[in-house]
């Protein structure tokens, strides 16, 4: 059966899907309050935790960040919208137009939109528009007896605009800012049946802009509409998204050559690239393409169903359905290099070699996550039970074409004549298909349990995978387990634990045992406080989690082992995010620290064991200065390393390894804002003092420099 005619058939049984309206148990010495939903962000049935439970009683490390704060903050791409939350890194390959890659608590999450993923693979699908998003939200840890195979890291969740009776506003936003950006964005809400019953949405944006990088722009073109049919039981909605956008990659790979920088320990100092012999430095704004040939164009379109129905006080259902499509032309060349030092460059900053990279590739997806929702009382106990199933079935397909090159590039004088372009027929003659299917289908069961002062949760999932690559097909189960308990003081301080695991799908075949892989399992356990004094605008959470990630590839050191999969990474860390407001003054804090090892006993690659921020606006409540906005932030990642086997030209390019160390860096971000009557002005500045730092520098022998001063004006006219 084709993906389309699944799509409509689910959506024709969606139809009874349904209004849900959650009866939260609340503890009478702490009432739900409105401080709450201002502090913490709203979550929501289609949230990361498909709950509208407060946050202040879950027992999971949860941050939201709605769109009025990461908009405040200047943030442009969703890894922006990240740079303040404990325990996430969201550039961490520094500035960025292919993608986002976060990484939380240390990992790669994968990306969820309105609870059902929206990414596979690498660069076969266009990147989301933080334009077209309510909030983001993160869930720590595993999360698997929610969205079956993932990261132990945890989710990445966007929630989109959509239509409603509450949705009815109209905004024109015009920007211009930092290397020629230009954006005019829109969203209108309308009420078509004139009594909230029937209403639409749409939310679009046309985007000309250059980016820090030379030749590199950054455009778009982005158009979601949706329609809304609701009633004191039902709610359904359809949201389309098409999403096209024309760029080139900034990440250029910048070579690392350490002759001169060190041997045994390479330290990139100064956000320093070093040529190896003049210790010349290599602007961050290099580009080693070639205009004629480099692009990353890419176009989206999905169709989404959302239902909810509430058949009586005690059920109600609810679900989501998503078709998606998505193609990318990705083309790039780049300095060759075998490992630190390896891109070899001499005294006028001559690199020998190049790389050049065709890949058109492709993804489609049927998704379908349905949900039986019971709020009943037992005795002491009442219980909010979560029963769902989970159906996504998935295809990747990549076309590339790899070819090395015997070509120089001068990094300190480029020439772009587009010469050494390989021919197509070459292209064509090297040219290999790569496919990946997924399809799997999960059953799972939650439930919120209150008894007094206590808030207890307990979950599991069963799950079927069925995974390809184009020549073999292998089946997998798994069974995930997730419990918790929160304990409700009367002066809003919450300590909780939880245990949670997760597991991730690998295709192929265990040459010492002669059977399948065993899907990657990971384990954590949480131990938090969540205070927040009723009436009160502060709220602050706490949490120390251990989490180990098992079913890794052997360690090197690991001889004639039983199976390929006896590596163990364990990650530790501590997490701090604070909020609160003393008069007009709004401020917000976070803390992380984490401890890494994989399964060679050596920190995780490109993740800082500290990171911090801390941001302040001052809003003036009364007098002439009413509506006036000042903001200003600090954000701080300590230094990463990243070690591999390199070929060092002081060790006549033998084979040995080598340690990268990537400074840390510290930057400060800005803002000032006045509104009045319907218009609201706003100027930010991300990275205020231009400082040069690189998100990282990896042993294989490149580097990703970070992201420079962009300064943007913004007006927004609401009518």
């Amino acid at each position: 059966m084709s993906l389309q005619r699944r799509l409509l058939g689910s959506a024709l049984a969606a139809l009874p899907i349904v209004f849900f309206q959650t009866l939260s148990v609340q503890a009478q010495e702490v009432p739900e309050q409105d401080d709450e939903i201002v502090v913490t962000g709203r979550v929501s049935t289609f949230g990361a935790t498909k709950s509208d439970i407060p946050i202040l009683e879950t027992a999971r490390s949860v941050s939201v960040i709605g769109a009025d704060e990461f908009l405040e903050r200047g943030s442009l791409t969703l890894d922006d919208t990240l740079n303040y939350t404990a325990g996430v890194v969201g550039d961490t390959f520094g500035y960025s137009t292919r993608g986002d890659f976060p990484r939380v608590r240390g990992l790669d999450v994968p990306e969820y939109l309105d609870n059902i993923q929206v990414l596979f693979g690498f660069y076969n699908n266009a990147r989301s528009d933080i334009y077209t998003l309510e909030q983001v939200e993160i869930l720590k840890g595993p999360a698997s007896v929610l969205y079956g195979q993932g990261s132990p890291g945890g989710i990445l969740n966007t929630v989109s605009k959509k239509a409603g009776s509450e949705n009815l506003g109209r905004e024109i936003v015009l920007d211009y800012g930092t290397h020629n950006r230009m954006q005019a964005a829109g969203d209108f809400g309308i009420d078509l049946s004139g009594d909230g019953e029937w209403t639409a949405r749409l939310v679009g944006l046309i985007r000309e802009s250059d980016t820090q990088v030379d030749f590199v722009e950054d455009n778009a073109i982005v158009f979601a509409p949706s329609v809304t049919f609701e009633n004191a039981n039902t709610t359904i909605t359809a949201l389309v998204n098409y999403t096209d956008r024309e760029s080139d990659t900034s990440h250029q790979f910048l070579p690392l050559s350490v002759s001169g920088c060190g041997s045994d320990e390479v330290q990139i100092s100064e956000a320093e690239i070093c040529d190896g012999t003049t210790g010349n430095e290599v602007d961050p704004s290099v580009y080693v393409g070639s205009p004629d040939f480099n692009r990353y164009d890419t176009e989206s379109f999905s169709f989404t169903l959302f239902g909810q129905q509430k058949l009586n006080e005690i059920f109600s259902l609810e679900g989501t359905a998503r078709y998606r499509d998505n193609e990318a032309d990705y083309r790039q060349s780049w300095i060759s290099f075998l490992g630190a030092g390896t891109a070899r460059t001499t005294p006028d900053g001559t690199a020998i070699g190049r790389s050049w990279y065709d890949a058109p590739a492709g993804s489609n997806q049927f998704a379908l996550d349905s949900r039986l929702r019971a709020s009943f009382v037992t005795g002491p106990a009442s219980h909010e039970v979560l029963a769902g199933v989970n159906y996504q079935d998935v295809e990747t397909e990549l076309r590339a074409a790899f070819l090395g090159r015997p070509t120089t590039f001068n990094l300190f004088n480029p020439v772009y004549d587009g010469s050494e372009i390989p021919s197509e027929a070459a292209f064509n003659a090297a040219r290999g298909l790569t496919e990946s299917t997924t399809e799997t289908i999960g059953y799972y069961v939650n439930d919120q349990i209150s008894v007094g002062n206590f808030v207890l949760n307990a979950g599991v999932r069963f799950d079927d995978l069925e995974s390809g690559n184009g020549t073999t097909t292998q089946d997998d189960s798994a069974t995930s387990f997730s419990f918790g308990g929160l304990y409700k003081t009367s002066f809003g301080l919450n300590p909780y634990v939880n245990y949670a695991e997760s597991f991730q799908a690998t295709v192929g075949v265990d040459t010492n045992t002669g059977e399948n892989l065993k899907p990657q399992e990971g384990e954590q356990i949480e131990i938090g406080v969540k205070y927040h004094p009723a009436g009160s605008p502060t709220y602050i959470t706490a949490a120390y989690f251990d989490i180990e990630q098992s079913n890794l590839p052997n360690p090197q050191a690991l001889q004639n082992a039983a199976s390929q999969q006896e590596g163990i990474a364990k990650i530790t860390g501590f997490e701090v995010e604070a909020r609160t407001a003393i008069g007009d003054l709004h401020l917000d804090g976070s803390f992380s620290t984490l401890d890494t090892e994989d399964p060679n006993g050596i920190p995780i690659s490109s993740i800082p064991e500290v990171q911090g921020s801390a941001w302040a606006t001052w809003k003036p409540s009364t007098g002439q200065l009413e509506g006036f906005r000042l903001g200003a932030g600090v954000r701080y990642a300590g230094d990463n390393e990243s070690q591999g086997v390199s070929f060092l030209a002081s060790n006549n390019f033998q084979p040995s390894v080598v340690k990268v160390e990537t400074d840390g860096y510290t930057v400060f971000d800005g803002l000032i804002g006045y509104s009045f009557d319907q218009v609201d002005l706003t100027l930010n500045a991300r990275n205020l003092f231009d400082t040069d730092y690189y998100g990282t520098c990896l042993a294989r022998g490149d580097c990703f420099p970070g992201e420079g001063r962009t300064v943007v004006a913004r007006a927004a006219y609401s009518f």
